[in-house]
């Protein structure tokens, strides 16, 4: 197999592939890329069993047909070092030595033959949906900062996406959860039938994020019986998807929180940021003292100090101390489009709903912290 082309295309493919091969693994195939000239096209193939990443470049000058693998991180960081737009040129030279030539570069990389490499059926009968990129990227990084780290209990660990109805419109929704913390964003769709929910593993909705920032393209979603394929441009990535129930949240979310704190988003995590700087590891609380026409924030820290700070709000009801995880707001307050985070609270130990004045189809529920 021979081929040229520029290293600017190839180092954008090899960027999203980065983020599913993984460093170190059990199978030395599963670290490589798999390099596949045919039809006119350059097929790149990445998977760590669990995700397929498939990309094509059609912006390729074959010489010679072919395939091979060869370590995806070294190539990927080979590629980094040379300067930009400069053209490539690849040759396989035996089963498993493949050159690379660039400007004054030259280097000969180590292959292993495509026969190790895991092959897939393709497998996806159901409906085609399309969906808009832009809004469903934001249904991610809305929903992914709620994704729970327990491996003990797995189906928290990804994105529940299912559909939902309100006031006679059909919406996917995404909702993520650790217990301590809730995130769901909607996005209406439209002619949608027979759609299975399931739950999209963490590192898939990473990727998809990844991709989808580099992408306006539409995206077109495709299920089968445990599996999720994406289609975005020339790139397909397909994942298994979380095999377990996820719990039945709209239990968790408060319909009868009366008291509604107004406080600009910006100040808000400014001062968090100020005040939780006295805790080194981050685990202490901040504490929020609730007044008519301000918050008292403060953190307290026994081994480095404390730290305390006011900054205006608006608040329906009487004096009320409440204490949170501080990154939990911070990552709750930078998700929210408005200027001014809309918290609707109860009591201090009762479930706290954090709306978006911007986003209807978006809000976030957090529980509150004892100190």
């Amino acid at each position: 197999m021979q081929f040229v082309l520029k290293r600017d295309i190839l180092l954008k493919s090899l960027n999203f592939v980065q983020g599913i091969v993984e460093k170190k693994n059990t199978l030395p195939i599963l670290s490589n890329v798999l390099l596949q000239l045919k039809n006119k096209k350059l097929s790149i193939v990445a998977t760590d069993l669990d995700i397929i990443f498939y990309d094509e470049i059609e912006d390729v000058k074959i010489i010679n047909e072919g395939s091979t693998t060869t370590s995806a991180s070294i190539l990927y960081d080979i590629l980094r070092k040379i300067s930009s737009n400069s053209e490539l040129s690849f040759e396989l030279k035996s089963e498993n030595k493949l050159s690379l030539k660039s400007d004054n570069a030259d280097f000969n990389l180590l292959c292993l033959p495509t026969d190790n490499f895991p092959t897939f059926a393709d497998e996806f009968e159901g409906q085609e949906i399309n969906i808009n990129s832009n809004r469903f990227l934001k249904l991610l990084n809305k929903t992914k900062i709620s994704i729970s780290n327990d491996d003990t209990r797995h189906y928290l660990n990804g994105v529940y996406i299912h559909l939902t109805e309100t006031k006679g419109r059909n919406f996917l929704t995404g909702v993520a959860t650790d217990s301590h913390r809730l995130s769901s964003s909607s996005l209406e769709i439209e002619n949608i039938n027979n759609f299975s929910s399931l739950i999209l593993p963490r590192k898939t909705v990473y990727q998809l994020c990844s991709i989808l920032s580099e992408n306006s393209n539409s995206i077109t979603m495709q299920i089968s019986e445990n599996k999720i394929k994406f289609s975005i441009g020339n790139m397909k990535l397909i994942s298994k998807v979380i095999d377990g129930k996820f719990p039945d949240y709209r239990k968790v979310v408060p319909t009868n929180n009366e008291k509604t704190l107004i406080v600009s988003s910006k100040d808000f995590i400014s001062s968090i940021e100020r005040v939780a700087s006295v805790s080194i590891d981050r685990k202490e609380g901040v504490k929020l003292l609730i007044n008519k026409d301000n918050v008292q924030l403060s953190v307290n820290s026994a081994n480095s100090g404390d730290g305390n700070e006011k900054i205006k709000a608006e608040f329906n009801s009487e004096n009320l101390n409440i204490s949170f995880n501080s990154k939990y707001l911070i990552d709750i307050a930078s998700e929210v489009e408005d200027k001014n985070l809309k918290i609707n609270l109860k009591d201090a130990v009762s479930p706290v709903l954090i709306e978006d004045v911007s986003d209807k189809n978006s809000y976030y529920v957090i529980m509150p912290m004892k100190i």
